[in-house]
């Protein structure tokens, strides 16, 4: 599976929010950025973005995945922390 690929995944179920993937080819880097998250803990951050893959993640066709999922306000505070 390709990062552009994932991706789309995830515009799919999430068409609001901004995305991007990087990886390998087995291990990915997702950070969505969006408004969905707002009063979300990052466990349930991940859970939605997690969603959008179906069963990619459990059939191992994507094998490691690091999921970054920020609210718009939470995206500008680390753009200025340079965390992202």
């Amino acid at each position: 599976m390709d990062p552009n690929e994932i991706k789309k995944l995830i515009e799919n179920g999430m068409p609001d929010c901004n995305i991007n993937v990087d990886g390998d080819g087995s291990h990915f880097q997702a950070t969505v950025i969006g408004a969905v998250f707002e009063g979300k803990t990052p466990v349930q951050k991940q859970k939605l973005v997690y969603a959008t893959l179906g069963d990619k993640i459990t059939s191992g066709e994507i094998h490691a995945l690091t999921i970054k999922a920020y609210t718009p306000k939470e995206w500008e505070t680390a753009k200025k922390l340079q965390i992202s």
